[in-house]
């Protein structure tokens, strides 16, 4: 059994890597939120009282906060991120770059005067920028295309070069597009599910064949717990994408939530593509399998109806969400 430090815990990668720790692990969970937009409560709602579990009202941008959460940590999984794309390119960078590099580094340095027996990093795919290669390996050239891409390569090599100079026991984990429950609004499917859910447009950015590698955040959690449990000398320095290998478009994706809801096709609309959009994104498995013993097990088709599904039934949670969304933005 280890203790285990999930970074951001209140954010949607990692509140349900939470609850599968919790489910399907014995290991002990502290988790480290600041609880900014991405970060809400909520999410944690069913499980915020398990006896293994503790939480901490804290940011990884300050040493205090990483250093009183280290305690008894044997393993860090940093999933602590400033995510929201659009956000990153309406008001750039700033606030993407103190979390999701600053504060990578916050607590890269902490470690090393209080080690741990592995550092996890919780990248993305994309930092992978469109794909030069079908599918894209974790050689692939890194060409962000966002600011928030940017700043997710740079805590991506930030780990990466803590191993190579320090040799810190760093791994490097990049999930392709995930989605499932809890997934804040702004995300293109809970958007297409609560547009169709309220009979409102919902709106496809260009001509919607842009196309992504989708993943149940339930295989992300499966695969990052993998990585925290197979021995280190297997990974330790290893960069590891987390996919499917097969891609859907975004005007797919819209055509399949209409249909579960049984709503019309006229509730599409086209809208101008946005600055630095990914064409196609499709990842390779080969590592993952070879390292982690992984491979996703929740087909797309099944994947999409159980998260239509939960949004249905949890429409507290989202309108939640959105009340608070519209209320910063008319506080701003």
């Amino acid at each position: 059994m280890k203790r285990i430090l999930v970074t951001g815990g209140a954010g949607f990668i990692s509140s349900n890597m939470i609850r599968y720790l919790l489910q399907e692990t014995e290991h002990e969970v502290v988790t480290m939120d600041a609880l900014t937009y991405a970060g809400n409560l909520a999410n944690l709602a069913d499980v915020l009282e398990h006896e293994r579990l503790r939480f901490i009202h804290g940011d990884i941008r300050d040493l205090g906060d990483v250093t009183s959460a280290l305690e008894g940590v044997d393993v860090i999984v940093n999933a602590a991120a400033e995510s929201h794309v659009s956000k990153s390119i309406e008001q750039g960078g700033g606030e993407f770059v103190t979390t999701n590099v600053v504060g990578t580094q916050v607590l890269l340095d902490a470690i090393r005067e209080r080690p741990v027996d592995r550092f996890i990093l919780i990248s993305s795919s994309e930092v992978y920028g469109t794909a030069e290669s079908d599918p894209m390996t974790e050689h692939h050239p890194l060409n962000p295309r966002s600011p928030y891409a940017g700043t997710k390569a740079g805590g991506d090599r930030l780990a990466y070069s803590y191993w190579c100079t320090y040799g810190l026991p760093i791994t490097i984990i990049r999930p392709f597009n995930n989605y499932g429950p809890y997934q804040h609004p702004e995300k293109v499917i809970p958007r297409f599910i609560i547009q169709a859910l309220t009979d409102r447009p919902l709106t496809i950015h260009g001509n919607g064949l842009a196309s992504r590698d989708w993943l149940h955040v339930f295989d992300t959690a499966e695969a990052i717990t993998a990585a925290c449990e197979v021995p280190l000398d297997a990974i330790v320095g290893e960069t590891i994408n987390v996919a499917t290998g097969v891609d859907e478009s975004v005007e797919e994706i819209a055509d399949a939530i209409l249909a579960i809801l049984g709503k019309p096709a006229s509730l599409k609309h086209h809208v101008t593509d946005r600055p630095g959009q990914v064409d196609r994104h499709i990842g390779s498995t080969d590592r993952a399998l070879r390292l982690l013993g992984w491979r996703s097990s929740i087909p797309f088709a099944d994947g999409l109806e159980r998260t239509v599904r939960w949004y249905r039934d949890n429409p507290d949670w989202w309108q939640s969400v959105m009340a608070t969304e519209e209320t910063a933005q008319t506080v701003v």
